[in-house]
């Protein structure tokens, strides 16, 4: 079982980027640039770790204004960048981060959750309650579908 916590200083936000670096930019080809961006400095960002202490995995919550500016609904709040390293994928720490972004929104008084899911994922975030809304589209050449779930 891992240990999933907010990321908090700048060697836990730099395991983050490790993570999200490995996964999104190594793995999956997006250009770099389009992986970092300003709402980085604003999100809550949660880091996974397996009891040698390794980063496994990482997703971030977007919150408050940054989020109504985005989603234009009061009360969502946006879960994004969730990478889990291929030695810890298919255990289960995917939906244990998940989890754990939920209940950083629902602290912070969301209602709702969205997030942007990559079409080959859309199954997982369906068995963790979400439903797809609107059509797919592109982003950093990799196909998506908007999400959400009600709380």
């Amino acid at each position: 079982m891992a240990g999933i916590r907010v990321a908090t200083g700048e060697a836990d936000l730099a395991r983050v980027r490790g993570v999200r670096h490995e996964v999104f930019v190594e793995e999956q080809n997006v250009p770099v640039e389009l992986e970092y961006d300003e709402l980085d400095a604003t999100s809550v960002h949660l880091l996974a770790t397996g009891p040698d202490g390794e980063a496994l995995g990482t997703g971030r919550l977007i919150h408050g204004a940054d989020a109504l500016k985005l989603t234009g609904i009061e009360g969502r709040v946006l879960l994004g960048r969730l990478a889990v390293r291929k030695a810890a994928r298919g255990t289960g720490l995917g939906a244990e981060l998940v989890r754990a972004i939920e209940q950083e929104g629902r602290d912070r008084g969301a209602r709702e959750l969205e997030l942007h899911a990559q079409v080959h994922a859309l199954g997982f975030y369906e068995r963790l309650g979400y439903t797809a809304e609107g059509p797919v589209y592109d982003d950093a050449g990799i196909p998506h579908r908007t999400m959400v779930r009600v709380f």
